[in-house]
């Protein structure tokens, strides 16, 4: 019974800190959260875009 009260409150904590994180990072206007590439290279960044092509 505690192993499980215990497994889910972890896993709660995991996944109120993924939302958070993913809250915090789009009120700070990012687009692409988590991409590998930084914001200024990522084909999905430009504010413009609806495609996912970058700006010329």
């Amino acid at each position: 019974m505690w192993v499980d009260i215990i497994a889910g409150t972890v896993l709660a904590l995991v996944l109120g800190g993924a939302v958070a994180y993913i809250v915090i990072a789009k009120k700070k206007g990012k687009k692409c959260i988590g991409c590998p590439e930084s914001c200024d290279k990522c084909p999905h960044s430009c504010a413009g875009c609806q495609s996912g092509t970058e700006k010329e």
